[in-house]
């Protein structure tokens, strides 16, 4: 059976919209090859939460693990990809995870892998910054922590809406010991069970880093481990 391979990164480029505030993505050209230089040679500035990344959890928790710290058991696995259309501004509830899992022509019988990817569709482009994106309910994270789901990404900027302040939802994930990955671009994934892979560098110390997410698609029937 072939594998299919589906790119969840958006391209790394000055195009790249950041968070309001952040440090958006530059390269700075130090030699170059078309100039008689023996090699090429640039460095990135960017903020770590560029893309699709994984937060770490000391990005929202005081003294928490950076993400260096973190094990890529969170971030390599089986997975479910499950579309969510959700209104701009919002949260995603378990209610309407369910109802979306359930009418899905890709629902599964086997047991829900500890990876969800939930795919919003509010919002839309990497290269534009919208505030009205969705966010999840912090009981959503609760439920899907005692189903056994150690990580949930989102095709949005942050798993709290724009103007949250408190972040419920992130404290759901630090109290509960769960991974994100937030900037996902899952417009055009099917919905359905996949193989995640979306490691992290090991940025010592550092409250996120970008990842190259991708899916696989699966050989085997059984994706619950």
């Amino acid at each position: 059976m072939a594998v299919t391979t589906y790119d969840l990164t958006p391209p790394i480029s000055p195009a790249l919209a950041v968070w309001p505030g952040d440090t958006p993505p530059s390269r700075q050209v130090l030699c170059d090859l078309n100039d008689g230089a023996s090699v090429t040679l640039s460095t990135l500035h960017a903020t770590v939460h560029l893309g699709a990344h994984a937060d770490g959890p000391n990005h929202y928790g005081k003294d928490a693990p950076a993400i260096d710290a973190r094990s890529l058991d969170y971030y390599l696995g089986p997975c479910r990809v499950v579309s969510v259309p959700t209104q701009r501004g919002t949260r995603v509830s378990i209610d309407a995870l369910d109802a979306a899992m359930s009418r899905s022509s890709k629902a599964t019988s086997v047991p829900l892998p500890q990876r969800v990817l939930i795919a919003t569709g509010t919002y839309p482009a990497p290269t534009k910054f919208n505030d009205d994106f969705a966010g999840l309910e912090p009981s959503l994270v609760d439920a899907l922590h005692a189903r056994g789901v150690r990580l949930i990404g989102t095709d949005c900027p942050s798993v709290d809406i724009f103007t949250s302040k408190d972040l419920p939802a992130h404290n759901r994930f630090l109290a509960n010991d769960m991974a994100i990955l937030e900037g996902l671009v899952l417009h055009g994934v099917p919905e359905g069970d996949y193989e995640l892979i979306a490691l992290p560098l090991r940025l010592v110390g550092f409250d996120g880093s970008p990842v190259r997410a991708i899916l696989r698609t699966l050989s085997r029937p059984d994706a619950s481990a």
